[in-house]
């Protein structure tokens, strides 16, 4: 369990190093663009994202994600009692990597995001792309798990443009970037908002697929 929550924290960290990282260094040198900045923030997320699965997914699952967490738990593949340790290296390491983005970039460690993402588009927005990446991870780990690194960082790539709230679909990465006033941030009031509709959306998903698989 010990060595299965280190590559959580780690994952988790690594994750939010990318998203958070790759956001100053995409605004900095796009010169106002932000098209150009959100290009650049999204290859480098799904290109980590996929190198992070296929990394840790033999030890821990590579769920770096709380809804991820749950809906596996709910599905019998990780027993309850593991759920908290899980939950808390993968808080703990996003903001770890929040923190490390910031070092590398020379901002304040912690600062709190004046990012405003409110509203029910934003709500909405996070609820498909919570909804779809439990698509995408329970069909492909159930019919073709080799896939899983692969589709995952493909699905979080387009879901960065496809939706209005750019996708973040992880409680744990909405904690953390509340923390980090910088291009990939969210206000602090926005947050419980988002969470709600991350996690509505993964048990939504999670309840359509226990149906589909059942009858494939």
């Amino acid at each position: 369990m010990v060595r299965r929550a280190v590559a959580e924290a780690l994952g988790t960290a690594f994750l939010l190093a990318a998203v958070v990282g790759s956001g100053i260094m995409g605004e900095r040198l796009a010169g106002g663009n932000v098209a150009i900045a959100l290009l650049a923030n999204t290859i480098a997320t799904g290109a980590t994202l996929a190198a992070l699965i296929l990394t840790l997914g033999a030890i821990s699952g590579a769920h770096f994600n709380p809804a991820v967490t749950l809906a596996d738990a709910s599905q019998g593949g990780l027993p309850w009692p593991e759920v908290p340790g899980y939950l808390v290296a993968q808080i703990v390491g996003a903001f770890v990597g929040v923190a490390a983005a910031h070092l590398m970039f020379s901002e304040p460690l912690f600062a709190a995001s004046r990012h405003v993402r409110a509203g029910s588009a934003q709500l909405f927005s996070e609820f498909i792309a919570t909804f779809g990446l439990l698509c995408v991870i329970q069909g492909c780990a159930r019919l073709r798990s080799s896939a899983v690194p692969f589709a995952v960082g493909a699905y979080i790539t387009g879901a960065y443009w496809f939706t209005a709230s750019t996708s973040f679909a992880n409680p744990a990465v909405t904690l953390a970037r509340a923390a980090s006033d910088t291009f990939a941030g969210i206000r602090p009031a926005d947050v419980p908002g988002f969470i709600a509709a991350q996690i509505a959306g993964a048990t939504a998903a999670t309840v359509l697929f226990r149906w589909l698989v059942a009858h494939d």
